[in-house]
């Protein structure tokens, strides 16, 4: 029963769930609460590989299913998908995502990191050809994807962007403005008056919204219009101030005291308010990992206007198209992995690896010297099965590239993931000609990366 507790209370404490999954970054105490919270609205989703991708960004391999306990254990890097979604009242979907953040803990550092990516942003979604990057949780939902829109979503991500999306928390913008609503609203610094005389009102019509710049106080629509007006640089500043709305809240919740004892009465009331696929497990783990981190290490960034170029499609619809090298420069300052850092699972690495059997060559494409060997030292220890360390046919290679002659998905993932590799540099070729199923030829970027130089 929920009624021993005032409704503001209980809100409270939802408020609590719905910050920490927006900003992992901001959890210490409040972490603890949001995942004791959300257990209980927990329901796993597989996120099984997809074949038919596109040519113009091959991805990896099957996505494994992390086990997050062990991921805090081994000290790596956790990637949590925030996805916001547009659903109006007595709707029943599919929806496009309005909102994509990704947020990050790393256990070895006590630091975080929060992401936050275009909804036009023209990437390959895998399985379905390119289209913008909101269009993957609508497709997902209607075309009946192995574990919904959701799964398609951070599937879609992991491949724009090689970062690994262990799980998402979905959140609907009612539940935003009811949580909001209350605990009083938010104090926001707002830097630029807002005025935009087409926002959406909910019912497919628009209205006009204002809001002066300077300290206002917002409650949960206002905070709502705030974070969504396309006012201004279009995607790009609505992401600033996404964040803005983002640490405000987080202020607000690291101020609120509540016991918590009352954290298992709160499900019924979060509802459908807020979705996550992160079991018991997993949300006690990554929950004493969030009462250690360190608040002055929140890093946060965004894919803006200078990483992109807008583009007319042949259909009249108007898109962002990245600059990889670019994004790729921000996404290696928010999530960097390192060979020494990373640390494949138990429970996903020797066994599988010996299962598939992949035999692996790897090449020195650097002037560093015996790269190839010492790495392949490395990765024998993980367990994969390196048959030949070598030099490659050049020794100017820039970029790392991994190549599959075969259907060896695990190996290729887990070679990808330790070796920071991205997705455009992985590539397949099943069939070709080859005494060896994969091949790796080390780059100058990898050489960087380890302090080899």
């Amino acid at each position: 029963m929920i009624d021993d507790f005032p409704e503001s209370s209980l809100w409270r404490t939802v408020l609590y769930a719905f910050v920490t999954a927006l900003i992992v970054a901001g959890a210490f105490y409040s972490g603890y609460l949001f995942f004791s919270t959300t257990r209980a609205l927990a329901a796993r989703t597989s996120l099984p590989f997809v074949d038919n991708v596109s040519r113009s960004k091959p991805m990896p391999g099957r996505a494994p299913q992390h086990e997050l306990p062990d991921l805090v254990e081994k000290r790596e890097r956790v990637n949590v998908l925030l996805l916001g979604i547009d659903q109006r009242e007595n709707e029943q979907g599919p929806w496009r995502t309005d909102t994509m953040i990704l947020v990050s803990i790393d256990p070895s550092t006590k630091s975080t990191s929060m992401l936050s990516i275009p909804r036009d942003l023209w990437v390959t979604i895998p399985g379905f050809g390119e289209n913008r990057i909101n269009v993957a949780h609508y497709l997902g939902d209607l075309r009946g994807y192995p574990g919904g829109g959701v799964a398609l979503a951070k599937k879609t991500v992991w491949h724009a962007l090689g970062v690994p999306v262990h799980y998402y928390v979905r959140v609907n913008f009612g539940g935003f403005e009811r949580i909001i609503d209350a605990v009083g609203g938010l104090t926001i610094d707002v830097k630029e008056a807002i005025h935009d005389e087409s926002y959406p009102d909910g019912n497919y019509g628009t209205i006009v919204v204002d809001i002066s710049a300077g300290i206002q106080h917002m409650d949960g629509a206002t905070a709502l219009q705030y974070a969504r007006s396309r006012h201004g640089k279009s995607d790009f500043d609505r992401m600033a101030r996404q964040q803005a709305v983002i640490l405000a809240a987080r202020d607000k919740v690291l101020s609120l005291d509540i016991p918590l004892v009352r954290i298992p009465k709160l499900v019924e009331l979060a509802g459908d308010s807020i979705q996550t696929d992160m079991n018991i497990d997993e949300i006690l783990a990554l929950a004493e990992v969030a009462k250690t981190l360190d608040r002055s290490r929140i890093r946060h960034g965004i894919i803006e206007d200078s990483m992109t170029t807008t583009v007319t499609t042949p259909e009249g619809s108007m898109v962002e198209v990245a600059d990889w090298e670019k994004v790729r420069r921000v996404v290696d300052h928010l999530f960097p992995v390192t060979l020494a850092a990373a640390q494949p699972t138990p429970s996903l690495a020797k066994a599988q690896l010996a299962a598939e059997g992949a035999r692996i060559e790897l090449q020195n494409g650097t002037l560093v010297a015996d790269l190839a060997w010492r790495t392949a030292e490395l990765l024998r220890e993980k367990g994969f099965n390196i048959v030949d360390a070598t030099n490659a046919d050049r020794f100017d290679r820039a970029q790392t590239l991994i190549v599959d002659y075969g259907s060896n998905h695990y190996s290729v993932e887990a070679l990808a993931l330790l070796l920071n590799v991205a997705p455009e540099n992985v590539r397949r070729e099943p069939g070709g000609q080859s005494d060896v199923d994969v091949r790796v030829i080390l780059g100058r970027d990898y050489a960087q990366r380890v302090g080899q130089r």
